[in-house]
């Protein structure tokens, strides 16, 4: 190899690693301000929509013999709050998953897999052992699993999804399987960084993905991950 040749080689590896670091420390970044924002909601939206409904109640019962005009308006109001708290907890979980840490990654999951179903009425079918990483580890496997089922709910026209958790030693196997219309990956690998960001953030902790699609067949995700990444790969989100 001729030098000229061998530091175009060289100067290309550092380009690919640089924009590797950026896009790892752009994922950090990402997550942080998740993070920020989650607190900001539960904290301050929470105590506002708390105080709003104990308003409300409190005016109900000193209203015993309001009219049944100003009766049926408290009463939407109070339900109007409600919603609003328990969609305040949905965008706030979203955001920065506190079950994690609460409940640990499985039960997470079953969660998070029963509200995807519940909201887009798409059956889904779990097998989920009990499997625990490091922090790092299981926000990856967390935040890939909701990355596929928000593109399942968008794309792919599914009726039926499948996930699996297995506690393979020293690993972690996740696996997300649809039954809709599929994809060309290689055309959607060339025209959208979905892929590209999820297969980012399985390397970047040390892990593996392997994404099986193809037109009218569906398509099937599946990721091993170490339960424990290296501290150089953490900084993950």
């Amino acid at each position: 190899m001729t030098p000229e040749r061998n530091s175009i080689q060289t100067h290309g590896e550092s380009r690919a690693r640089y924009l590797g670091d950026l896009a790892t420390h752009l994922q950090r970044i990402r997550e942080q301000e998740r993070a920020l924002l989650a607190r900001e909601l539960h904290d301050e939206l929470g105590a506002i929509l708390t105080a709003a409904k104990l308003d409300v109640a409190c005016l109900k019962s000193r209203l015993e013999h309001a009219s049944p005009e100003i009766d049926r308006r408290l009463q939407h109001l109070a339900e109007m709050l409600g919603r609003g708290i328990a969609l305040k907890s949905r965008v706030v979980e979203g955001l920065c998953p506190s079950s994690l840490a609460n409940l640990g990654l499985a039960s997470s999951l079953t969660i998070l897999c029963r509200d995807f179903s519940l909201s887009s009425t798409i059956a889904v079918t779990t097998a989920i052992e009990e499997a625990r990483g490091d922090d790092a580890s299981e926000l990856a496997i967390y935040r890939l699993v909701q990355e596929c089922l928000t593109n399942i709910g968008k794309y792919a026209c599914a009726s039926t999804v499948s996930v699996t958790l297995v506690d393979a030693g020293k690993n972690i196997l996740v696996e997300v399987l649809d039954n809709g219309i599929g994809f060309d990956i290689e055309q959607v690998a060339s025209s959208r960084f979905g892929l590209a960001g999820m297969r980012h953030r399985v390397q970047a902790c040390g892990g593996r993905l392997t994404v099986t699609s193809a037109q009218g067949q569906g398509t099937h995700v599946m990721a091993m991950l170490p339960k424990v990444v290296v501290e150089s790969a953490k900084v993950i989100a």
